[in-house]
């Protein structure tokens, strides 16, 4: 398996864990809970995306991989 993989896997958690602390009901209207569902699982797969991006990036550049 490539190391991309295992960062995905790292970043993942480390997403959902700091995504837990989140108070985010507050932002949305009453009664829209569905779509407040559908932007925190977007959110977190757009942080997911974008961190390991950047963490493989940075560490191809370094050539540490």
């Amino acid at each position: 398996m490539s190391v991309k993989f295992f960062i995905y896997i790292f970043v993942t958690i480390l997403v959902i864990w700091a995504m837990d602390s989140l108070n985010i009901n507050r932002f949305f209207k009453k009664n829209k809970v569905i779509q407040a569902q559908v932007f925190y699982v977007l959110l977190g797969l757009s942080m997911i995306y974008l961190i390991t991006n950047f963490i493989f990036d940075l560490f191809t550049s370094y050539k540490i991989f």
